[in-house]
């Protein structure tokens, strides 16, 4: 059987295309271009185990404090070494319907932080540890400036919760660094409403409930045991303070930061990329209800600070809180105890491994 042969030399050249078909080529090839980047920069802002969209409501979300212009030069030395210290409060502020709803009701103004705490992030990245901070805590508080440019003057014995509704969050930084010596990088706040939020927004969180939590003030009812809780029922389970415990503060440290690494662990583990709405809902309640010190009051900031986050795994982060004693006049009280919340500040300030023995509190609140 024969077969064909294709003439050999040079072949016939392709009919030149119109310049309309080019056009439309180019503009393909422009939007695939642009898609292409667009997936690219949601990666590079993936951090921590969420999104960070680049729209404008987001970004006016955020409210930003310059804590570095409230603070001026009066605070510790930032060492080379000593890695990154956050500061994280949750307020109980009762500003608007919601808040006030999920603070408990009633004719309560202003605001307090109601969880403090700490977190210190090693040179490396990839470990972390949280102190916590008792909101009875007396503490001696330095002279602060207030919002509308008064003076607050120092006062000793102050309950460290009372410090931010007195002053604000630039005056809890200062009195953080005055009673650690620990240099705070970055402020982060995030209030009732936003937190309960939040969890909604992730489906909810499952904690182990280590035993059975019935509290009359809040309603909560647990039995001991894992349980998936909603927004709603997660405030309750981070602000419990009859229902375990001595019914003082210390006893709900233990709850607190067991929770914060559940929903760390949570956030993570969701296919956030996967969902762009969940995304944007995530992103969007956290930032409606977030105030950071001015370096991080920005998208793209979050983004990279977040993402210089990502190897720190929350299942690896240590949990202490300040060791504390019972104050010698009053037992409802607690102040730093010491040689154990000196050395636990140092191992800090340095970026040196804690000691076991700055690890253990004299009041457990057990």
């Amino acid at each position: 059987m024969s077969h064909d042969v294709m003439p050999s030399g040079p072949r016939p050249s392709r009919r030149a295309e119109s310049p309309d078909r080019g056009r439309k080529k180019d503009r393909k090839r422009r939007r695939g271009l642009k898609i292409t980047l667009g997936v690219l920069l949601v990666l590079l802002l993936a951090g921590g185990g969420t999104v960070y969209w680049l729209y404008s409501r987001l970004d006016g979300n955020i409210t930003g404090v310059d804590i570095d212009k409230a603070l001026g030069d009066d605070r510790p030395e930032k060492l080379p070494t000593s890695g990154q210290n956050l500061l994280v409060l949750g307020s109980d502020s009762r500003a608007g319907a919601e808040n006030r709803e999920l603070g408990g009701g009633g004719n309560v103004s202003g605001a307090r932080s109601d969880t403090a705490m700490v977190i210190h992030i090693p040179e490396g990245r990839t470990k972390a540890v949280a102190v916590s901070i008792p909101r009875d805590t007396l503490v001696t508080r330095p002279e602060c400036t207030k919002a509308d440019g008064s003076t607050l003057p120092s006062k000793k014995r102050a309950m460290f919760n009372g410090v931010y509704s007195l002053a604000g969050p630039a005056c809890v930084v200062k009195t953080v660094e005055s009673m650690s010596g620990v240099r705070i990088d970055h402020y982060l706040e995030i209030n009732f409403a936003g937190f309960k939020d939040l969890v909604d927004a992730i489906g909810g969180v499952t904690v182990d409930v280590p035993q059975d939590i019935h509290d009359k003030s809040s309603g909560l009812d647990l039995t001991a045991g894992p349980h998936k809780l909603d927004g709603t029922e997660s405030l309750a389970y981070v602000r419990t303070r009859h229902g375990i415990g001595d019914g003082s503060d210390l006893g709900r440290i233990g709850l607190q930061q067991q929770f914060i690494l559940a929903l760390l662990s949570e956030v993570k583990s969701q296919d956030l990329l996967g969902s762009p709405t969940n995304s944007y809902k995530i992103a969007d309640s956290v930032t409606k209800s977030l105030t950071t010190d001015s370096g991080l009051a920005s998208l793209t900031s979050l983004g990279e600070f977040a993402r210089s986050m990502n190897g720190v795994d929350p299942g690896s982060m240590e949990t202490i809180m300040l060791p504390v004693a019972y104050d010698k006049q009053d037992p409802n009280r607690v102040v730093a105890a010491e040689p154990q919340a000196g050395q636990l500040w140092k191992a800090i300030r340095k970026d040196a491994t804690i000691p076991e023995s700055a690890k253990k509190s004299p009041a457990t609140g057990g």
